[in-house]
């Protein structure tokens, strides 16, 4: 079970953002899952920055049939929306543990908002991204470079987004990515031959700071 350090205090305007680094996805999936469950109207939201091993997720409505062929990388089943996806090393996970109706935001509207956070960091890189209606995510070129995967539960958002940084591609071959046959994954590293990680982190941070309007940011780091 991942621990947390939690300052009920904190203003409701500030984005608490926590630094894991390499975690296990089952003791993170709790981990949300237990600070949803206890939070109320005045806990401060947080962002979850964070890598996972090697590990294949099934959202609540997936079709086994996307997972093309069996290997060794863990299956896991969850509760988030969206079909079968790969996490690994090198790919930057973005938990957001926001509370949608405080800041007046619809689903849809919430996942716009992380779209077009990750379209304003790519552009720092003049790299052209875009979304697509209907396939949430953010796309450079017709090719998938993040995904998003949401749970809403009682108007308490938790799960996030997956931005494809410097990362081994090859485990997407063995499914139909987020349900599509035949899509094609991209990542930073094609356009950008050498991200700094933790520079993409901090950007990708600003950027979500911007996009969903928080006046404050404050570090906390995680007790396991």
């Amino acid at each position: 079970m991942l621990h947390l350090n939690h300052d009920d205090h904190i203003s409701t305007h500030t984005l608490i953002v926590r630094d894991l680094g390499l975690q296990d996805y089952q003791p993170c999936w709790q981990a949300m899952q237990t600070f949803t469950n206890q939070r109320n109207d005045i806990t401060p939201d947080e962002l979850w920055l964070l890598e996972h091993p090697p590990v294949f997720t099934l959202g609540q409505n997936s079709d086994r049939r996307h997972i093309l062929q069996q290997e060794t990388i863990p299956i896991v089943s969850i509760d988030r929306g969206g079909q079968v996806t790969y996490h690994g090393p090198g790919q930057l996970v973005a938990y957001t543990l926001i509370d949608i109706r405080r800041k007046g935001l619809s689903i849809r509207q919430f996942v716009t908002k992380l779209e077009q956070a990750v379209i304003d960091l790519l552009a720092q890189d003049n790299i052209h991204a875009e979304a697509k209606r209907g396939a949430p995510g953010v796309y450079v070129n017709d090719e998938k470079i993040c995904s998003i995967g949401l749970r809403i539960r009682r108007g308490y958002a938790f799960h996030g987004l997956a931005l494809n940084v410097d990362m081994d591609l090859r485990p997407f071959q063995n499914i139909n990515p987020c349900g599509y046959a035949g899509l094609k994954m991209t990542q930073l590293a094609a356009f950008n031959t050498s991200p700094h990680f933790s520079q993409v982190k901090k950007r990708l941070t600003d950027s979500l700071m911007n996009t969903l309007e928080y006046h404050y940011q404050h570090q906390q780091g995680a007790l396991s």
